[in-house]
């Protein structure tokens, strides 16, 4: 496991933002900006990739134990900063708004473009197929293109 993935998974499960990692590194006098931080988080064959130091994940897990326990003189509890993290996170709107999937009376389905109304067809368990007029009733969607690569054809 390289110091990329430690750093990744730290973030995930304490449910980290960018910048919050950004303010954990400067309680220990270390500076970062949000760009390479993020060259950090990219994926190995990425051109901007930068493999993470011993220095800055030492670093950050020092001031990740400032952050969640606080100092001598104003200890903080580790639960209470985990859940402030966790309030922080934005809900997703559209989760709780989508309709829960109900079936269907059997009246409604008589109006679908899909199937016949008709008992007696429903009962074969095939669809019935629809009836085109006399010869090519089709109109053509797109006309037949003849395409020129360059190649001769004998």
């Amino acid at each position: 496991m390289t110091n990329n993935d430690i750093l990744k998974k730290l973030r995930v499960a304490l449910m980290l933002r960018d910048d919050q990692i950004v303010e954990i590194l400067e309680l220990v006098d270390f500076r970062i900006s949000k760009s390479e931080l993020g060259a950090f988080f990219r994926a190995e064959d990425h051109e901007n990739y930068m493999e993470c130091g011993d220095q800055v994940l030492r670093n950050f897990l020092n001031g990740l134990v400032i952050h969640l326990r606080g100092t001598k003189e104003n200890p903080k509890n580790p639960n209470d900063v985990l859940a402030k993290h966790k309030a922080e996170i934005p809900k997703k709107e559209n989760s709780k708004e989508r309709p829960e999937f109900k079936a269907a009376p059997k009246d409604s389905e008589k109006y679908r473009g899909d199937q016949s109304s008709s008992k007696s067809s429903s009962s074969t368990g095939k669809p019935k197929k629809k009836a085109f007029p006399k010869g090519n009733g089709k109109t053509p969607v797109v006309e037949k293109v003849v395409y020129k690569n360059g190649k001769n054809k004998k």
